[in-house]
């Protein structure tokens, strides 16, 4: 059976659930143990201290607290974000006038290009607070996991790559989609938590208070278990979503 857009988008979309399940049982604890250490720093040394305190008061299910809005925010999350990762490769092909089965070449080339036309600050153009986190961060999500793929691959196709070299880019793409936008990820922690106390203030303004008061460091509280988290759960989120893509397009192929 031809695979047309309408049957890739759906394939993309189910693959993109299988992957943030996988994504949110891996990770949840290191996500607890993140907004933990992220909101009140000074009530932990470190993340050891932070898992051991969370289970002395409330037992492993303390580690799992606040799943099931987690698992149904990324279900929905990464299906539309890898049908639209798969949109914007169809995109890129008919842009450049290749077959939609071309294996595009890695994000690299890209990044030269906005470089050498706008410098570093081209890849901030247009962007807003509600942008601030997730623009940056799915371009080094995606591009890392791609230029991870292609160095496994070594010349040979992607898609033949084993489930421990996908594992491994998975989790490289996960790093630096963090190691990118984690001060601003904690900002947003810190107006969260002041919000709920009834204290309104913006981006900046808790930035500014964050760096003045605590010091630069405060913005990377919590960075070792997110970390962890980021590696473990994309690197399950993309084994998951790479093996049941193939799965399903073997499943319409054979009709």
């Amino acid at each position: 059976m031809r695979i047309n857009s309408a049957l890739q988008a759906a394939i993309d979309l189910t693959a993109g659930a299988a992957g943030g399940t996988a994504c949110v049982v891996t990770g949840q604890p290191f996500d607890t143990a993140k907004v933990k250490m992220q909101t009140f720093p000074e009530l932990y040394k470190g993340i050891v201290d932070c898992f051991v305190q969370t289970y002395k008061q409330v037992g492993l299910r303390g580690f799992y607290k606040g799943t099931t809005p987690a698992l149904a925010a990324n279900i929905a999350e990464n299906s539309v974000l890898f049908m639209c990762y798969g949109f914007c490769q169809q995109l890129v092909r008919r842009i450049a006038g290749v077959d939609r089965k071309t294996k595009l070449s890695t994000v690299w080339s890209v990044v030269k290009a906005v470089l050498q036309q706008d410098g570093p600050l081209g890849f901030y153009r247009g962007w807003s607070s509600t942008l601030l986190r997730e623009v940056p961060g799915y371009f080094f999500f995606f591009g890392g996991y791609e230029l991870s793929r292609s160095f496994f691959a070594s010349g040979r196709p992607k898609d033949e790559l084993g489930p421990l070299p996908l594992l491994l880019s998975g989790g490289f793409g996960g790093s630096c989609l963090w190691l990118a936008v984690y001060p601003v990820d904690c900002v947003k922690s810190r107006i969260q938590v002041l919000s709920m106390a009834g204290k309104q203030t913006g981006f900046m303004g808790t930035f500014a208070t964050v760096v003045r008061t605590e010091g630069v460091l405060a913005l990377y509280s919590g960075l070792k278990p997110t970390m962890i988290r980021a590696f473990l759960a994309n690197g399950a989120l993309f084994l998951a979503y790479e093996y049941s893509r193939k799965l399903l397009i073997k499943q319409i192929d054979s009709y």
